[in-house]
């Protein structure tokens, strides 16, 4: 896939690019998807590659939904500065638009592994999947005929034919899609998939399509939409804690309209829908202009996106709720519920709810348990749990008895700090869905007002390189972590599980890095404590050749973090290539290495650290063999780019070109890596500028 992206993008040969074209259809769809923002790149800024892409790329969005979302994000955040330098509609705003429409919707007579793709001919130098030469004698592919009926546009949708009829039978009087209030906001009305579920073994590997024209990609764009706006609130709001209350209140509101055929798109490489999002486990992080936050996330494994069914309200959390209508009113009233765990005395209501959990139960275990696990549940489900259960697990979902304190300095502290396994327990425990075998706990970043384009290249080139030495057998570690860009202003990051910052070691245990290590680890000759700073060397050569390399700036201690193994991890790769903070070109060592990370590894004498530098000179050499496909993530992003880090134009490219040094022989290149290594320990702009983030922004 990596020489297809080269041959994409350098070949000018209509019937070489057409050869490509044809050939991406045999990848797997992992490797595919990780070169996307590439292909859409060049599917908005060279219009010749659009023409033979456009098959594969409608052909995915038919197959899945998930994908025709990400697609759609990225063509919207990668077509803004396609707009910026021309008046016309680009491809990428076209194609966009064809995808939000709802018209590339599967084919019901389709089946699911089929692969439809335009015939072209292959030419005689063209032979096992090898281009020898190239000449204007290749033919390209004929144009794709519309074979199909325009459907309903996902807007338009609920509004038309069966979906008004199915309004009507249910008693809804207006559409509620996308409305918080109503409880369903992210419902698209549509029941064929449940009705199907009895009858996919006949189907025979066919595609279970819709059949009412309800809205195929409508629901996730409103829960992002939701979640995004969430956001946007928040960074009006001045006080930390004014914002945790606010928080906390919104997401209170969307529960109400959970479970839903929705779902995490950073984590949609295993199916699952979204059941609840624990309000108090939520946090506000730190930031100066903007207010990012954290969410946990509790999902169900399905076997499907788009055609699986969703999980029934096992227990309306909500008891006092007797309609869709009442929602809002519920919620203003929300913090006043009162459920007493130890009364004994039951209202018919209490009956309702009790016999409705008993089938639900029923049903969940017949049908749904059965799809979304193919394992036996029958020992791992636990007894039908006693009222008094039930009435207690409804109590700790709406009120959380056990959050964690919050700093009125540091709100996200206290919900980073703790560890996952603990977290993910005490969720699950308070949880109306925690009994299902299938239950999973996730946790999603969500940015809003920040360009992530930059994040998602840097995330590739590590992703890349990680690769690279896996492949290469150089035992050097990193951790890139998943972004989806959304828009040019916004998207979703991974958060990285139990570490902790640089900066909150110093703040809150006031000791150095090596006495940290200690403390945590044992004495220095302990076998946790050698493994840990194993970890640690291993992982800061790693993230030191990548700052070399990539130019990373902005390394203050509140962007490194701490595993809880000892690895080092850097984070916030908002500075790369040629830009730096306010421009100023501050940071001029070659990566952060200060006199902590050598006594972590046993000072600069001992035999950890000469074993560090041996892994920087074995971690470029291999990086060296595999240069040109770190060079076309690159300068594939940089076609028609206005991102800050393409700011010098093709030289960006060049430097990082030179900073591989093909020309050095091995000898050569171990005295360079003694020289970055030396100047980066005495750097005194290292020293500076960590002194200039604690002046301005407290960062030790």
């Amino acid at each position: 896939m990596s020489m297809a992206i080269m041959y994409l993008f350098n070949s000018k040969e209509p019937g070489v690019q057409s050869y490509i074209g044809n050939k991406v259809f045999s990848f797997p769809n992992i490797e595919v998807d990780f070169y996307l923002p590439q292909l859409v790149n060049m599917y908005i800024q060279m219009p010749d590659v659009a023409e033979v892409l456009h098959p594969y790329l409608v052909h995915r969005c038919r197959e899945s939904v998930d994908f025709s979302l990400k697609c759609s994000w990225l063509l919207d955040a990668y077509s803004s500065d396609a707009a910026l330098s021309s008046k016309k509609k680009s491809h990428g705003t076209k194609l966009k638009n064809l995808i939000l429409s709802g018209e590339l919707r599967p084919r019901e007579s389709e089946p699911t592994r089929r692969i439809s793709r335009p015939q072209v001919i292959i030419p005689s130098n063209v032979t096992n999947g090898n281009i020898t030469s190239t000449s204007n004698t290749l033919v390209a592919p004929s144009p794709l005929k519309k074979t199909h009926h325009r459907s309903k546009s996902d807007a338009s949708a609920l509004h038309q034919g069966q979906q008004q009829k199915a309004n009507a039978i249910n008693g809804l009087n207006r559409v509620c899609l996308g409305d918080i209030n109503s409880g369903r906001a992210f419902d698209n009305g549509c029941t064929c998939f449940d009705s199907c579920q009895g009858k996919v073994n006949d189907l025979r590997g066919k595609r279970i399509v819709c059949t009412c024209d309800a809205p195929r990609l409508a629901p996730e764009l409103e829960l992002i939409k939701t979640l995004i706006n969430i956001g946007k609130t928040l960074a009006t709001i001045s006080t930390k804690e004014a914002r945790t209350t606010r928080l906390i209140s919104e997401l209170s509101l969307l529960n109400l309209n959970l479970p839903a055929r929705v779902w995490l798109p950073l984590n949609s490489h295993t199916p699952h829908h979204i059941v609840r999002i624990p309000p108090h486990a939520a946090a506000v992080l730190n930031s100066k202009d903007k207010a990012p936050y954290i969410l946990y996330v509790e999902v169900v494994e399905v076997e499907d996106l788009a055609t699986s069914p969703v999980v029934s309200k096992s227990m309306n959390t909500l008891r006092h709720t007797k309609s869709e209508e009442n929602l809002a009113a519920a919620h203003s009233s929300y913090s006043h519920i009162e459920i007493d765990a130890e009364s004994d005395c039951w209202s018919q209501d209490d009956d309702e709810i009790s016999q409705q959990y008993v089938g639900v139960k029923k049903t969940v275990e017949r049908d749904t348990i059965s799809q979304l696990s193919q394992e036996s549940t029958d020992s791992r489900e636990p007894s039908l749990f006693a009222a008094g259960d039930i009435r207690r697990r409804l109590s700790e979902s709406l009120h959380d008895p056990r959050p964690f304190t919050h700093d009125p300095e540091d709100p996200s502290a206290a919900a980073l700090k703790e560890p996952w396994e603990e977290k993910e327990r005490r969720i699950r425990e308070c949880s109306p869905y925690g009994y299902l075998s299938s239950w999973r706990l996730l946790s999603v970043i969500v940015k809003c007002g920040d360009d992530l384009r930059q994040e998602l290249l840097a995330s590739q080139v590590l992703t890349m390189l990680q690769n690279i030495w896996s492949a290469e057998r150089v035992p050097l570690w990193l951790h890139p972590y998943r972004i989806l860009c959304l828009s040019d202003d916004s998207g979703l990051i991974e958060p990285i599980l139990n570490t902790v910052s640089l900066h909150q070691i110093k703040k809150h245990c006031q000791l150095s890095l090596g006495e940290y290590f200690a403390k945590e680890f044992g004495p220095t000759n302990s076998e946790a404590f050698l493994t840990a700073q194993r970890n640690f060397v291993r992982s800061c050569a790693a993230y030191c050749l990548v700052s070399y390399l990539v130019q990373v700036k902005d390394r203050h201690n509140g962007n490194i973090l701490l595993s809880g193994e000892g690895h080092l991890i850097h984070i916030d790769f908002g500075f790369i290539l040629s830009t730096s903070p306010r421009n100023l070109g501050f940071e001029t060592s070659p990566f952060k290495l200060t006199s902590e990370f050598v006594d972590v590894m046993g000072g600069p004498k001992s035999d950890m650290f000469e074993y560090f530098k041996i892994l920087m000179l074995q971690g470029l050499v291999a990086a060296r063999k595999h240069m040109d496909k770190i060079l076309s993530l690159v300068e594939i992003m940089r076609l028609g780019s206005q991102l800050p880090c393409f700011k010098c134009g093709a030289a960006t490219v060049q430097g990082l070109k030179n900073r591989f040094h093909m020309s050095m022989t091995e000898e050569q290149l171990q005295l360079l890596i003694d020289n970055l290594v030396e100047s980066s320990i005495h750097s005194i702009s290292t020293k500076l500028y960590d002194g200039f983030q604690y002046l301005t922004n407290g960062i030790l």
